[in-house]
């Protein structure tokens, strides 16, 4: 009896080594289902085996991912690979490592009917094929609890011409946690897409079933006249239901075909601009619309649009008349996104001087657009402006004396005076400004040599509170002003600002305002006079005069000086 059971359990055990490698090699594929609807996720699991060699040297080294795996690719184009995950356990079978491994795809099939999953190889192993029913419709589980997830798709109209805006939106609604999700973004190749703004996030109600929604919105602009139809709009993601079940989420979504027209041929503008709206408007130049020669203005027209990119927009014209000098600064153009789509701007910014007196007409601005509400064209127009240009006023001119006319008394009469009067006295007053003038003359040349000599003697100066570069700025400035330097109204900016700091100013005109020096503000307008009027007798510049002035403002504004004496080495009382 013992000699039996011995015998029995032998050839048990001789059975199990002679099938566990045969066992070793099949491979075993099994879905989760063979039948399911359009729109769900199928589970697969494929199982096979392999001798693995593992020992204390490579123990702790191995990594499962450097295992061959089965060619799951061939399941496609029918199915999608959505996820795959593995898992291994080792068995010992005859002194030999076998690992046993399980693969996990999560499939979704991009049709429908009847798909077959080939036959899959793995280790020399190969599966046997199993067939798949794919059906139109709802499970039978969601026709009353609703879809787990899908998408809306909606535009703003229904036909567009070309490079007119169209709003689309993309609104994802899916219930339980969401996990893991992927929507992509619509694409084509022939059409603008800029998004707007950032994806919003709420809640709504569909079919009496509340969801979660995810929308974007986006602002597309066909380039080309005929139709587009984006590519369909995908999503996968994965979620867990109220019991904490993992399910696959996966939806797509195609937008109608939208028609795109032609410019229309009543459209008389050079540029094509379909918006909803687009205006003019102009600032800087004086209400009085009466300027000086040499005196600078600046211009800045600014043109915007409701839905045009900025990139769009024409340049603005530049054309001004022969009387006038145009310098126009680079133009800025923006782009913001609002939720009706996109507003653009461009603003040109352009410095006018006038070099010549009379009267100048700055021409009509006009830009031609298409009104894609009213389908109709429009002009946008800044009139025509016409400047009162007349000579610079003379600086330091004494105005002319006003006499009280009296009646019934001529000109003549009134020129024929007694000796005493003051035009009898005019050659006499003329003679004692000139000396006067001399002497001033006299005097400013000592005070100019005292400053030269100052200047090349540095370390002679008194210590006045000022720092070393309110000095170098002020030496800058009087090179500059004694040469009628286009840079002097710069350097006085400077000079003032590190003279009188925390005023900020920002032009030769905010300086001379701010000290209220009359011969400043006359030395300015000479200047400007000089430099953007040439030809009006204004050549032969002078700098002397606005020296002077520069040298009275930084006397009457100078710090009080700071003792410079040492203390004394002793104190007093010691011998």
């Amino acid at each position: 009896m013992v000699k039996r059971l011995i015998t029995a359990a032998v050839c048990l055990f001789l059975l199990i080594t002679i099938w566990l490698p045969v066992q070793a090699q099949e491979l075993i594929v099994e879905p989760d289902r063979t039948r399911l609807y359009d729109g769900e996720v199928m589970t697969l699991t494929v199982k096979g085996s392999m001798e693995i060699d593992i020992n204390l040297g490579n123990l702790f080294d191995f990594d499962i991912s450097s295992l061959p795996k089965p060619d799951i690719e061939k399941v496609q184009p029918d199915f999608e690979i959505l996820a795959q995950n593995q898992q291994y356990s080792i068995h010992t079978i005859n002194s030999q490592m076998v690992g046993e491994i399980t693969w996990t795809y999560q499939l979704a099939p991009t049709t429908t009917g009847k798909l077959t999953i080939p036959a899959l190889t793995f280790n020399g192993a190969v599966s046997e094929p199993v067939t798949v029913e794919v059906v139109d419709g709802t499970p039978p589980d969601q026709a009353d609890t609703g879809r787990d997830s899908f998408i809306e798709l909606s535009a703003d109209k229904a036909e567009v011409y070309v490079q007119e805006q169209l709003i689309l939106t993309i609104r994802l609604f899916f219930r339980g946690n969401l996990i893991r999700g992927e929507l992509s973004e619509p694409q084509h190749p022939d059409v603008v897409i800029e998004p707007l703004g950032r994806q919003q996030e709420f809640s709504r109600y569909r079919d009496g079933v509340r969801y979660r929604v995810v929308e974007r919105r986006y602002a597309l602009f066909p380039q080309r006249p005929g139709s587009f139809r984006l590519s369909p709009i995908r999503f996968e993601g994965q979620s867990r239901d109220a019991q904490g079940k993992l399910r696959f989420l996966r939806d797509s979504e195609e937008l109608f075909e939208i028609p795109v027209k032609e410019v229309p041929s009543q459209f008389t503008g050079k540029t094509w601009l379909p918006a909803r709206n687009l205006s003019l408007t102009e600032a800087g130049l004086p209400p009085t619309l009466e300027v000086e020669t040499g005196e600078n203005i600046t211009r800045e027209i600014r043109l915007t649009a409701a839905d045009l990119p900025s990139e769009t927009l024409p340049p603005l014209p530049d054309a001004v008349p022969p009387g006038l000098r145009s310098y126009p600064e680079q133009p800025e153009r923006t782009t913001e996104t609002t939720p009706d789509g996109l507003s653009s701007s461009l603003t040109q910014s352009v410095a006018l001087v006038p070099v010549e007196a009379g009267q100048m007409t700055l021409p009509a601005i006009r830009i031609h657009w298409w009104d894609t509400k009213a389908d109709r064209e429009r002009v946008a127009e800044i009139p025509e402006k016409t400047l009162t240009v007349t000579g610079p006023t003379a600086a330091g001119a004494v105005p002319p004396r006003k006499t009280a006319k009296t009646g019934g008394e001529t000109p003549a009469k009134r020129k024929s005076v007694t000796p005493d009067s003051p035009d009898n006295q005019a050659p006499d007053r003329t003679s004692l400004w000139q000396w006067l003038s001399l002497v001033l003359a006299v005097l400013w040349g000592g005070t100019w040599l005292a400053w030269w000599r100052l200047r090349r003697n540095p370390a002679n100066l008194p210590v006045t509170g000022e720092t070393g570069n309110d000095r170098a700025a002020f030496d800058r400035l009087i090179n500059a002003a004694r040469d009628g330097s286009a840079t002097t109204p710069e350097l006085l900016v400077e000079w003032a600002n590190l003279h009188t700091p925390g005023h900020g100013f920002h032009s030769a005109a905010d300086v001379a305002s701010h000290f209220r020096n009359e011969a400043l503000t006359a030395e300015i307008r000479k200047l400007q006079a000089r430099l953007f009027a040439p030809g009006h007798g204004t050549e032969d510049w002078d700098g002397r005069a606005m020296v002077g002035a520069l040298e009275q403002i930084r006397k009457a504004t100078a710090k009080p000086e700071a003792r410079a004496d040492l203390p004394p080495l002793y104190p007093r009382g010691l011998a």
